[in-house]
């Protein structure tokens, strides 16, 4: 199956890493306005290099395109990809608005194409153990929830590019860095109703916010504590998702969220408790999430299934954020159903 990447900069390099990794995938095309940005992916991967999208666009042979250019670019790429018949994996988040995260599933509903968010945390091990815990309902009802991440980046990291920081086409710490907890946060509690926040912009110049912190209520009644900064000094401090249910408590955490840091369930022998942590501290990254994300695509493809993270599950994560910004914007709680959320 055939691949070809349209962004050329930091995260391309683990798709094109994860596609060389999977039997039957390879990188035949790349799409870049800088042209020095493609040369590693010509000389390594022998890729064609583009120029111009449309023009890559047109090669019959390319199955898949993996968005990976600033955020607020994906809905007019997709859209373009999508009326050329290929199958989309977009880096998250899906858009910058839901406006533009409906065109991008409209347009491949309406050409019949497969559509992937990059949400790779979905695939860790520590993360897929606590799924099995959830699915067999071992924690009971849920009372409340923490989601932190605490973690640092320099002005430095917003300077590489002048899209970073900004709210057109990056966002935050929510929307670039948070984004990926959220979306775990939601597979696990299940559709929010209320949000309220605050926010600021506490150590870098950027026009969007580097540090969050509000509540969500979830449609089962039970809540969630977010926290979000990219202010710790001097290296990324903790991430970290903690469940409360009334037959057990399970923290994720580390300073990447790989381990379990706490696992208390009732109705789980001690044995098979051990057995979970040092399953998941024997190999705590896994394979990798990308090339998990791109492997479930093809065979998406070829089961004529949706993928795992699909467009529509990328627009939940999407909308969450949006209704932080809304929220933090308007000093008020803001209920998710049916109210037209904008990033301000």
């Amino acid at each position: 199956m055939n691949f070809a990447i349209v962004g050329c900069g930091f995260i391309a390099k683990k798709h094109a890493n994860a596609i060389r990794n999977i039997e039957g995938a390879n990188l035949i095309a790349v799409c870049d306005r800088v042209p020095e940005l493609m040369e590693p992916y010509v000389n390594e991967y022998g890729a064609t290099p583009y120029i111009e999208l449309e023009e890559m666009l047109r090669d019959h042979k390319i199955k898949v395109v993996c968005i990976c250019t600033p955020s607020g670019t994906h809905a007019a790429i997709a859209e373009l990809a999508a009326q050329y018949g290929k199958h989309i994996i977009v880096e998250k988040p899906i858009a910058m608005t839901l406006e533009e995260a409906e065109r991008i599933i409209s347009s491949s509903e309406d050409n019949d194409i497969k559509l992937a968010v990059v949400h790779p945390n979905r695939f860790r091990p520590v993360v897929l153990k606590l799924n099995e815990i959830m699915e067999k309902n071992l924690l009971g009802t849920i009372s409340h929830a923490l989601c932190i991440v605490n973690w640092n980046r320099g002005q430095d990291y917003y300077d590489q590019s002048p899209w970073r920081g900004t709210k057109e086409h990056d966002g935050g710490v929510l929307m670039n860095q948070a984004i990926h907890n959220l979306d775990l946060l939601l597979s696990f509690m299940g559709t929010p109703t209320e949000v309220f926040s605050m926010e600021a912009t506490r150590f870098h110049e950027i026009e969007a916010e580097d540090f969050s912190t509000g509540i969500i209520r979830f449609e089962s009644g039970a809540f969630a504590t977010v926290q979000a900064s990219t202010n710790v000094y001097p290296k990324n401090y903790e991430e970290s998702i903690t469940l409360f249910g009334e037959k057990g408590t399970v923290k994720i955490g580390g300073p990447n969220a790989l381990y379990f840091e706490t696992l208390n369930v009732r109705d789980l022998e001690d044995s098979v408790i051990e057995s979970y942590i040092n399953e998941v501290k024997a190999d705590p990254w896994g394979t990798s999430g990308h090339e998990q994300i791109i492997r479930d695509m093809m065979e998406a493809i070829k089961e004529d299934r949706q993928p795992v993270v699909s467009g529509k599950e990328g627009k939940r994560a999407l909308e969450l954020v949006l209704a932080f910004y809304q929220s933090a914007e308007k000093n008020t709680p803001i209920t998710l159903k049916n109210t037209p959320i904008t990033l301000m």
